[in-house]
């Protein structure tokens, strides 16, 4: 059977707490629903799960291919084009450390806004069930639930303070 949404719309976040509790004692999985606020709420505000994220990962990769692609132009740009001044070795460490540093930087900048972009799953082409009341302060319970179990999606909702439960057409 195909998993469907269905969203409650709430005006009090305690009400959608005791929505997310219900979900939870009902033996819905914390990972088929979700909370949709316009305010940012702390971490844990409805008893939801804690997001698990790898942001710190992707900096960390961008700065060692850009230290890597520094080393890398700067030694094989030298050794392709040798120019031997005053009996001065090929490879002239000062400018290699400047020019890997900002190779360094520019790696993990970049890497560190893709991390944000990847983590935050943006872009979004297809938003699925949404009402725009949750922008003018309402707070949404979104489930991804079997058909089957969607009536007692909705009386759990409508039980804990919903204003209007809506389904995917």
């Amino acid at each position: 059977m195909a998993r469907r949404p269905i969203l409650g719309l709430f005006r009090d976040a305690n009400a959608a707490a005791d929505a997310g509790d219900a979900l939870k004692g009902a033996g819905i999985s914390e990972n088929d629903y979700d909370f949709l606020t316009d305010s940012p709420y702390p971490e844990g505000a409805f008893g939801e799960r804690e997001e698990k994220h790898r942001i710190y990962v992707f900096p960390f990769i961008g700065a060692l291919l850009g230290l890597t692609s520094g080393i890398l132009l700067t030694s094989m740009t030298q050794f392709a084009y040798p120019l031997v001044t005053g009996g001065k070795p090929i490879l002239s460490l000062p400018p290699m450390a400047v020019v890997t540093y900002e190779g360094t930087m520019l790696g993990a900048i970049l890497f560190t806004v893709l991390g944000i972009m990847f983590e935050s799953r943006l872009p979004k082409p297809k938003l699925g069930l949404y009402d725009t009341r949750i922008t003018e302060g309402f707070i949404g319970v979104l489930v991804n639930a079997e058909e089957d179990q969607h009536n007692q999606v909705q009386e759990l909702m409508t039980q804990a303070g919903a204003v209007e439960v809506k389904r995917e057409n």
